[in-house]
């Protein structure tokens, strides 16, 4: 791929947190290029460093050293207006809590980050019914979070994160509090949408199901990149990978 067909570019990225008179180093000098409508998954123990890394990519954190670019931007360098645009209009954020505001319906929080955005109410309210069915909730619009399972709690996060109409969502281990069916029709979900709408799907993951969506996995451990896998080169074989059981 040519570098006019990359999104996102982290260079030299360390994460240092300090703990007391502890200093931890979350990331110790990354560099990856994320390509334009790719399925990028992080994978790694816990402690490894993708969900640091995944912050650093989506501006929620900052990094210690090295930058994070979105088409050439350093996300750094931005005042916090440019910074909030960017996760406002340019990135949709899915977490594993799903984060849904319980008082609210289905259909209220997905339109919130419309209204945010300065969208008109009733623009908002058909876009967002409309998200909600592309998601299989065409007819749980005025459901509640309590009145959903699990699946379809994330079903309207995933519509919410495609609210203002991202180039990147951010998936935050998206399966880890669903069960293996759910999370499987969830994976499936992404890749769906990644086909029909061209966004950029990034997922901070221990789900070994995510490699069939995937384009690419990164894995990392003790806050360094060990190996980056294209698709040719993962070895699925139902419930085994690299012929060892997960």
């Amino acid at each position: 791929m040519s570098s006019n067909d990359i999104i996102i570019t982290v260079r030299d990225v360390k994460r240092l947190y300090k703990m007391g008179e502890e200093k931890v180093w979350a990331l110790r000098g990354v560099n990856l290029d994320v390509y334009r409508g790719e399925y990028l998954s992080i994978m790694g123990p816990s402690g490894s460093g993708k969900s640091t890394l995944f912050n650093m990519v989506g501006g929620l954190d900052m990094p210690t050293e090295g930058a994070v670019t979105i088409d050439g931007a350093d996300i750094a360098k931005m005042d916090q207006f440019q910074q909030a645009f960017i996760r406002c209009r340019r990135i949709g954020y899915i977490f594993q809590t799903f984060n849904l505001i319980p008082v609210m319906s289905a259909l209220e929080n997905v339109t919130l980050p419309m209204i945010f955005g300065g969208m008109a109410d009733a623009d908002a309210a058909a876009k967002g019914a409309e998200l909600l069915a592309k998601v299989g909730l065409g007819e749980r619009l005025h459901h509640r979070p309590d009145e959903l399972s699990g699946g379809q709690q994330q079903r309207v996060a995933i519509a919410r994160a495609l609210a203002n109409s991202p180039t990147i969502i951010l998936a935050d281990e998206p399966t880890g509090n669903l069960d293996l069916k759910t999370g499987a029709e969830i994976i499936e979900m992404l890749g769906k949408l990644r086909d029909e709408m061209g966004v950029t799907i990034i997922t901070a993951t221990h789900d070994h199901k995510m490699l069939k969506a995937s384009t690419r996995v990164v894995d990392l451990e003790d806050g360094v990149i060990t190996a980056v896998r294209d698709r040719s080169e993962f070895d699925i074989v139902e419930g085994t990978i690299g012929g060892e059981s997960h």
